[in-house]
């Protein structure tokens, strides 16, 4: 009878879950949308004014004085909401008062209002404050005392403004320079800075009564341990007017492009489904709103070509898909590269018409925006798997002209094929790109293909210093994937101990325009004496090798490349081998992936900070350890029974 009574207590714990949920769930699944539910719908899409006020001065870190031609541009752009970072500190007086500037506050409630008056939701924070407030742990009191302080003021300035306007008590929380470390006492304090925040709030009167709350997880992470701990204090406030929130910037290796995760591939999809399913499974399904508060890619604080165009394009579509279909409010992150706050235009138009279009539906993509051809070579047909999320192909376009079905290419299920006339008609004989196809699809935006006519790039020898060295290359109208660097005698060299593959615009930078690969101050700081191998792997398929000798600050480079096998490798053949059809660039990763040891630098008060770039990698190995562990525990239980009878 001991499985018997073993199955009773499972059941009876299982009933007793279900009956603890917290006042939220009585507006969850089954019994109709919570009006904070609606409210957070109603605040898709949003977006961020990075770099903006959370800067010393709204102007420090680039970006111009925000205008009300900026708020009603973007509102016309669709957008339905804001999130207006705020770094209080710095125009603080002294305590115990910590008043804050009354110029600064008079111009962070004209940009609110510019906000509210178009018709916006807006999210106010604090936000690089998180840094003193991280401080915490070893001054629980005068963090504290400033912390109320400072949102007692906001909470009266901002008393009376209608409910469209958020408080969020504070972006990104943590109490180390370890993102990714779980520590009860980092839980208790978060808890006390959140239950302070929402007393201080409620109490100030107007408005606030009743104003929607934002409360963050510890970092801004969905992990099984940080959701259920906020789930709980959400749970013991008894307020249904509060909303949870999550930061996302996809699988860390994806999204630095850092051990050879160079493309948005069914490991980074995995990771970003994970992610989301436990703030849904948590928050959403029990009626517990969820804003992502941020979400982007790391690499974009280097550079906007840190990833492959047209990866960007495949994760942006599956984020707005995905965070849809959990009925997650998505707020981008935009510190200036994205929206030209100058010219009111998207930087990249492409990028905006795949969001835009996701806030209804889903774009087609393809394996592929490239098709590499080999200069000299027999030009064949190029073959793209298309991932059509649902539409139907329309048409192929080469600039306005509509090409013909059947002759110029063919379209077969999910495949489309570039027929080898179409792509020799268009070749101009020039290096690099050479034509740009148009694929169109019944609904969502266009998805475009770059034709390129490329030989095997070529490195030559050199001599330089740590402090600036640079490869002279011949790119041939070739593209850098990756980079792999290794010592002869063994080891991975460079800032990324844990992969060959070094990170893109972190240790190495291509300069097309200049012909030169770029070995930044950074890779050598990490990198030994001695002899260092290079690989470098480009997007057309072929890998050159390279040799460095380092000793002190002194840099020399070799070629060691074998041009009959390289130019081989660039056509996808063995030296003996016949030329193939032409390739689109492969869409797998170089290597498997591997999650990236915690480092977080702390931003100056004059240098705009990077987005944490390891909060996020380490979210899908919650997720399977979770599901291991309770797998495990099944399959004891099962085991135990069947003896009896003879887990983000």
């Amino acid at each position: 009878m001991k499985p018997l009574r073993l199955l009773i207590k499972i059941v009876l714990f299982i009933a007793l879950a279900a009956t603890s949920a917290p006042e939220h769930s009585d507006a969850a699944e089954g019994k109709g949308i919570s009006a904070m539910q609606k409210a957070a719908e109603s605040m898709q899409p949003g977006w961020n004014l990075g770099n903006t006020f959370d800067a010393p001065s709204e102007t420090a870190w680039g970006n111009p004085v925000t205008s009300k031609e900026l708020i009603e541009r973007l509102a016309a752009e669709g957008f339905k909401s804001i999130r207006i970072p705020v770094t209080w500190d710095g125009h603080l007086g002294e305590g115990p008062e910590y008043a804050i500037d009354a110029d600064y506050m008079s111009r962070v409630r004209e940009v609110v209002d510019m906000a509210l008056d178009v018709g916006l939701h807006v999210v106010l924070n604090m936000h690089h404050d998180s840094h003193w407030i991280g401080k915490m742990g070893t001054e629980r009191e005068a963090v504290l005392a400033k912390f109320e302080a400072v949102w007692r003021q906001i909470a009266e300035e901002f008393k009376n403004e209608p409910d469209r306007l958020l408080f969020e008590s504070v972006n990104e929380p943590r109490f180390s320079d370890d993102w990714n470390k779980d520590a009860p006492e980092y839980f208790a304090m978060l808890e006390e800075l959140n239950v302070a925040f929402y007393r201080i709030v409620r109490e100030s009167g107007g408005n606030n009564a009743k104003r929607p709350l934002v409360l963050s997880t510890l970092t801004a992470s969905s992990t099984p341990t940080r959701i259920a701990v906020l789930a709980k204090t959400i749970e013991k406030l008894k307020d249904d007017r509060l909303m949870a929130t999550i930061h996302f910037y996809g699988f860390y290796p994806f999204s630095v492009n850092v051990a050879g995760a160079t493309t948005f591939d069914d490991e980074a999809r995995a990771q970003l489904e994970q992610f989301f399913d436990l703030a849904y499974d948590e928050f959403v399904a029990k009626g517990i709103p969820v804003l992502v508060g941020e979400y982007g890619l790391l690499g974009f604080d280097k550079s906007y070509d840190t990833i492959e165009h047209g990866e960007i394009l495949k994760y942006f579509e599956y984020v707005g898909y995905y965070t849809r279909e959990k009925k997650m409010t998505a707020m981008l992150w935009d510190n200036g590269q994205h929206f030209d706050r100058r010219g009111l235009r998207w930087n990249d138009p492409s990028l905006y018409a795949v969001m835009s279009a996701g806030w209804t539906g889903r774009s087609s993509t393809a394996e592929s925006d490239t098709v590499f051809i080999r200069k000299g070579e027999p030009v064949r047909d190029s073959v793209l798997a298309l991932d059509l999320n649902g539409n139907s192909f329309a048409g192929l376009y080469a600039g306005e002209r509509e090409l013909a079905a059947g002759a110029d290419y063919a379209v077969s299920e999910d495949k489309l094929t570039l027929k080898s006339a179409l792509l020799e008609s268009l070749l101009t004989g020039q290096y690099g790109e050479n034509v740009v196809l148009t694929a169109k699809f019944s609904s969502g935006a266009d998805w475009t293909v770059r034709v390129l006519l490329y030989d095997t790039p070529r490195l030559s020898g050199v001599t330089g210093n740590v402090a600036a060295f640079g490869i002279p290359a011949e790119f041939n109208g070739d593209r850098v994937k990756a980079l792999e660097a290794v010592y002869a005698d063994g080891g991975n060299a460079g800032p990324a101990e844990w992969t060959p593959y070094q990170e893109y615009n972190l240790a190495f930078v291509p300069d097309y325009e200049k012909g030169e690969l770029r070995l930044t101050p950074e890779f050598f700081k990490e990198a030994k004496d001695g002899e260092i191998g290079l690989k470098v792997h480009f997007w057309s398929g072929a890998a050159v090798e390279y040799s460095l000798n380092k000793s002190g600050d002194s840099v020399t480079g070799n070629s060691g490349s074998d041009p009959v096998r390289e130019a081989a490798a660039g056509a996808g053949r063995d030296p003996e081998g016949e030329a193939p059809r032409a390739e689109a660039s492969p869409s797998e990763s170089a290597p498997p992936s591997e999650t990236s040891p915690s480092s977080e630098p702390s931003p100056s008060s004059d240098v705009p900070p990077e987005k944490n770039s390891s909060r996020s990698h380490n979210d899908w190995l919650y997720a399977v350890l979770s599901v291991t562990a309770a797998a495990v525990i099944l399959a004891s239980w099962a085991a135990y029974y069947a003896s009896s009878r003879k887990k983000r």
